[in-house]
């Protein structure tokens, strides 16, 4: 299925800036409509007290944090606009208030593909996870440091036989077909019925091959090492521009439990990932 929209999460952040550069070149490259999300979040901030100073006080801050979010969507809200009609693109922009987390998975659940900005060092995972684990959809986090090539050329793809595996080899297929080289990865793959097959990674590089997919299979040994390290550092091997995995976790006492690469791709990227579920 070819990708048609597209959103953007934006937000204050340096980094910002950058993700919406990205996510409007993928865009043009799939003749995608490019729509921007900006949530104003002013939370709930611990305040002590529970006496009527300490209400008004508490009430002051979150009007304060309220205006002081509108004047930044409306800084980003024209910078997006004058983006679009620099380029000729189509998009639209969105501005709500709540809960980030909440309102992106919400608004993302009625588009092809979520462009999401790497969560930073100290700061809240909830954005990328509710959206990962809720939408239903593919989302690809651009990482916070460093310049994410946005025509993906070279694709490196997770592959452990997996349904999320699947689910995201078929999200990401838009984007395979239009890139230059893919590798599917396999570490320490299971030979036989029980496992990968005889041949691992041979089944899944066969059906992107009937999608004129120019691929390649990797079996790897990573006994000695993560299976996320791998992937970063095969994909810096590879010169990557992306890398496609599903994404994995379940809730434990209201908590998001993400798996070990899953949680390591998030803290540790070094090149857009998308993942699904």
């Amino acid at each position: 299925m070819p990708i048609k929209d597209m959103l953007v999460h934006l937000d204050a952040s340096p980094a910002s800036a950058k993700r919406l550069d990205f996510a409007l070149a993928l865009a043009r490259r799939h003749e995608a409509h490019l729509i921007g999300l900006f949530v104003i979040d002013v939370g709930l901030p611990a305040f002590g007290g529970a006496d009527m100073s300490g209400g008004i006080a508490l009430a002051e801050l979150m009007a304060r944090m309220r205006r002081e979010g509108l004047t930044e969507a409306a800084r980003q809200e024209a910078a997006f606009r004058e983006l679009l009609r620099r380029e000729g693109q189509l998009g639209e922009w969105r501005q709500a208030e709540g809960v980030t987390s909440g309102i992106v998975a919400l608004h993302g659940r009625y588009v092809d593909l979520l462009v999401l900005g790497q969560p930073e060092p100290e700061a809240s995972k909830a954005t990328a996870e509710t959206a990962l684990f809720s939408t239903g959809r593919p989302v690809l986090l651009v990482p916070y440091t460093g310049a994410a090539r946005s025509l993906l050329r070279r694709v490196l793809i997770a592959w452990n036989g997996s349904r999320e595996a699947a689910r995201a080899v078929n999200d990401a297929l838009p984007i395979l077909v239009a890139a230059e080289s893919v590798t599917v990865l396999v570490v320490d793959p299971q030979i036989g019925p029980g496992g990968h097959g005889d041949e691992p990674g041979a089944d899944i590089a066969l059906h992107l091959a009937r999608h004129d997919v120019a691929v390649t299979v990797r079996r790897v040994a990573g006994a000695d090492a993560g299976v996320g390290d791998m992937l970063l550092n095969a994909a810096a091997d590879f010169s990557c521009d992306l890398i496609v995995m599903g994404g994995y976790g379940h809730s434990r006492w209201r908590e998001l439990v993400l798996g070990g690469a899953t949680r390591t791709l998030l803290q540790e990227m070094t090149v857009p990932v998308l993942m699904s579920h």
